[in-house]
């Protein structure tokens, strides 16, 4: 695991998840390596029927030449099969869903990108959601207290 997105699941309802390859030049699977990536104000968005990543931020790697240095903030083209792309496009388009980067990640030596396909919550639903989480955490540590007594 190379970087989460932990905000992701709080401001979104999440439904369902994928994973994309993410296309990269050497110098920034290098900078991943290195753990230099921010995910935070990353999203995924449909152009011209391809899939391309927003707002990644990969930091430069320190033992790279300057000459070769990129656009730390450059769009990066996400690779998925055709039919998960027009799946995907069909139910962005009619249910008004987002595409969210949960998480970046190596598999197999490639770099991937997890998805998730949801709704955005608004602040009251944040609010009702922390409260609940807080109400459940309390509750199991009144239970996992009464267990050992």
């Amino acid at each position: 695991m190379i970087a989460t997105n932990k905000t992701a699941r709080r401001d979104y309802d999440i439904t369902e998840t994928f994973e994309a390859g993410v296309m990269l030049r050497g110098v920034e699977v290098k900078a991943l390596r290195e753990a230099k990536v921010q995910l935070n104000d990353a999203y995924a968005r449909f152009e011209n029927g391809e899939l391309w990543l927003v707002g990644l931020n990969i930091a430069a790697y320190t033992r790279a030449s300057l000459q070769g240095s990129a656009d730390p903030t450059r769009r990066r083209k996400l690779l998925m099969h055709r039919y998960e792309l027009d799946r995907l496009s069909s139910k962005i388009n009619q249910d008004r869903l987002t595409l969210v980067p949960m998480a970046l990640y190596f598999k197999d030596g490639l770099a991937k990108m997890e998805l998730g396909l949801g709704k955005g919550r608004k602040t009251v639903d944040k609010r009702q959601i922390i409260a609940k989480r807080d109400a459940d955490r309390d509750a199991r540590r009144e239970l996992a207290d009464r267990n050992r007594r």
